[in-house]
């Protein structure tokens, strides 16, 4: 199957961070359809060879073992063209266009690795010249907007060019391996889904933390902050393939149509609810592995005066009868303790003890990164003699060890399925617009409280009143137990 897919945005660091890399790894293991090219576009004036050299030396940064010897690298890089575009230039797209054509490939990919502002000016301009036919598909890269008004224009913008069947919104997290395998897990097996409901299970925490701070963009996070950048989609799309119903078919559409319906049976938000039932918070100074780390105030391009969220902890519950009553626990956040990123599903303790001691209750830990697997936390006795408590042991499932092959990287995995057609772990605009939806009574209620986030320091697990917020209900974090 003969592709071309092309990059706009070609010189930025999405492309050579995430996708090139991302591409080569498919080259390298042979998943790579045959018959492709690869377009980066961008307004610097060079030849396919000066960008190829450029490339090169961009991959020197990228991690030791995904990084290509000069032999791959020719490999690759005879693959890779380079042409020079303003995006605000209609003639611009015309010359792209005619480029295209001169193929006539089976299937083309185009990939806006750009500002998302510049969404709806291209998306117009690639259907005014006639790039919008059946063989055309658009990828779209997170932020989708920054609130609902403005996802619902670029969505506009988008249909108005583009069946939603061509459209493809990315959530990098979908791509994760052990992101995947929560729809094995669940529908895969008979084990967990009788047990997966309101009578066994007592709470479900998601975390998603860093020990990075904002680094360099400091200008880019300070307009968005943790609600918008990790919340609205990365959270909520796991929280959706952990609570939505069995779908009849691993269609695309069937999926995406059981995560709709748990974005619409959330609890919604109030200003009320906003102020018992989510806390933000803001790193200061402190120690990350024993090294002293800056504030958020005091880091690059932040103002001095920001309330930019780097931390939100938040509960929610799932209005309808398989959830009803078990809250919902999502959090995440900046300067964290550790880079963790899991979910801990908590089970009701046993109905009636007979065996002496305190009890904890059975845990099931979805491991996403750094480790990515499965830990079920039982209880059982050593057999030292009679009246013994019981002692917690767990059956931990390494999915690296266990699938010894090369797995396939989130982006490598995304990429191959948008040549490929496959709308699986893309975000449609009916979920997007109604994760915005759900997010934007807590966005109003920050707009109209002036005491800011609350002070954490780096190295922590955020304010203390993420931990209240948890103890409330009688539960504690993960971590905490």
């Amino acid at each position: 199957m003969s592709f071309d897919l092309v990059f706009f945005g070609g010189t930025g660091d999405l492309t050579w961070r995430k996708l090139m890399p991302a591409l080569f790894q498919a080259f390298r293991h042979g998943k790579l359809p045959e018959g492709g090219r690869i377009l980066a576009v961008a307004r610097d004036d060079q030849s396919d060879e000066r960008y190829r050299e450029w490339l090169k030396e961009r991959f020197r940064e990228v991690d030791g073992a995904k990084r290509p010897n000069d032999e791959e690298f020719e490999k690759f890089a005879a693959l890779i063209h380079y042409r020079r575009m303003d995006l605000s230039q209609p003639e611009h797209y015309q010359g792209l266009k005619d480029w295209l054509d001169a193929r006539n490939a089976d299937t083309v990919v185009l990939y806006l690795a750009t500002s998302p502002h510049l969404f709806t000016g291209i998306c117009q301009q690639l259907g005014a010249v006639g790039l919008n036919h059946d063989k055309v598909r658009v990828v779209l890269e997170k932020p989708l907007g920054h609130d609902l008004a403005s996802a619902q224009e670029i969505n506009r913008a988008v249909r108005g060019v583009f069946a939603e069947s061509q459209a493809f919104r990315i959530d990098h997290y979908l791509g994760k391996p052990s992101v995947q395998n929560l729809m094995a897990l669940r529908f895969g097996n008979a084990l967990f889904e009788p047990l997966w409901r309101r009578e066994s299970i007592a709470n479900i925490q998601i975390t998603l933390a860093e020990r990075l701070g904002v680094g360099t963009r400091g200008a880019f996070y300070d307009g968005t902050g943790a609600l918008r950048d990790m919340i609205q989609n990365h959270a909520l799309q796991l929280l959706t393939m952990i609570a939505m119903e069995p779908p009849s078919t691993n269609d695309a559409d069937a999926i995406r149509d059981e995560k709709l319906k748990v974005l619409r049976s959330l609890k919604p938000f109030t200003a009320e609810s906003v102020a018992r039932d989510v806390v933000r918070g803001q790193y200061r100074a402190g120690n990350i592995e024993g090294k002293a780390v800056p504030g958020y105030l005091e880091e690059v391009k932040v103002p001095a005066d920001s309330q930019c969220e780097t931390f939100v902890a938040l509960r929610t519950e799932v209005n309808n009868w398989r959830w009803a009553g078990v809250p919902f626990y999502l959090r995440t956040g900046k300067r964290l303790a550790e880079r963790d990123a899991e979910i801990v599903v908590n089970f009701r303790p046993v109905p009636h003890k007979i065996f002496p001691g305190a009890s904890q209750p059975n845990r099931l830990v979805i491991k996403l990164q750094p480790e990515d697997g499965l830990e079920l936390q039982l209880l059982a006795q050593k057999g030292a003699g009679a009246g013994e408590q019981l002692t917690p042991v767990s059956l931990d499932l390494d999915f690296d060890k266990a699938f010894a092959t090369q797995r396939v990287g989130a982006y490598e995995r995304l990429l191959l399925d948008a040549i490929a057609g496959r709308l699986n772990l893309f975000v449609r605009s009916d979920e997007q617009e109604q994760a915005w939806r759900w997010v934007e009574p807590i966005l109003d209620a920050w707009a109209a409280d002036t005491s800011g986030p609350r002070p954490y320091s780096a190295g922590s697990w955020g304010p203390a009143a993420a931990s209240a917020l948890v103890a409330r209900d009688g539960f504690s974090w993960a971590e905490e137990q």
